[in-house]
């Protein structure tokens, strides 16, 4: 009696010059606009080839299937905000570092909102969510490198807080983008009292009658 066989997440091979890396791009943003106008029922691969400009055979040297297109396209997306995160490194201090770190996970939840729900609900089937998991490791250690600062409190248990620090920005900004909110100000204030509230932070503006003296 035949099985199937699990269709593999990775791709087929890596491109090594310019010209295939150019054409792996191209495919992914075609996938990428796929879902955002059609979701992921309607993305398939012939759809995408098409999209893109390429024919189905094209798109098989890099992809075996559909789900290591998005396998990618979340990887693309990861390594994107990645490389923004970690410039909040720089900041002079803890606090600051961790409000320039709301802020790059809002722009990055609002700037393409439909995408982003449609990764996000990919990403956490379980053959996906293992292929990604080394990347979103990364971004836990960013945050316990930004909780060693001296102006942000000891936590009880490090790793807890990282992992209580990421389930409350992806829970406020996966519910924003559910709502399809565009204030990316007012939702990046929510998240800074949520995370600062937790760490034990007060974050409070000067009071009126103080900034008139």
């Amino acid at each position: 009696m035949a099985t199937n066989r699990r269709q593999s997440l990775k791709p087929r091979k890596i491109p090594q010059q310019s010209r295939a890396e150019q054409t792996v791009a191209t495919i992914l943003e075609a996938a990428a606009r796929v879902l955002e106008s059609k979701g992921m029922d309607g993305l398939n691969t012939n759809l995408v080839a098409q999209r893109a400009g390429v024919s189905v055979g094209t798109l098989y040297q890099y992809f075996p299937g559909k789900d290591a297109i998005i396998v990618a396209l979340s990887k693309r997306e990861h390594a994107m905000f990645l490389a923004e995160a970690k410039a909040a490194l720089g900041q002079a201090s803890g606090q600051r570092a961790l409000k320039y770190l709301i802020a790059v996970s809002v722009h990055q939840q609002l700037r393409r909102p439909v995408l982003a729900r449609a990764l996000d609900f990919e990403e956490n089937r379980p053959a996906i969510a293992k292929e990604l998991a080394k990347g979103k490791g990364a971004f836990a250690e960013l945050i316990q490198q930004i909780l060693a600062h001296d102006d942000i409190p000891p936590q009880p248990n490090t790793e807890i807080a990282v992992d209580d620090l990421l389930a409350i920005v992806r829970a406020l900004t996966d519910a924003a983008g559910e709502r399809g909110e565009v204030d990316r100000v007012a939702l990046e204030a929510r998240i800074g009292r949520a995370l600062f509230g937790y760490l034990g932070i007060a974050d409070r503006q000067p009071e009126k009658s103080k900034l008139r003296k």
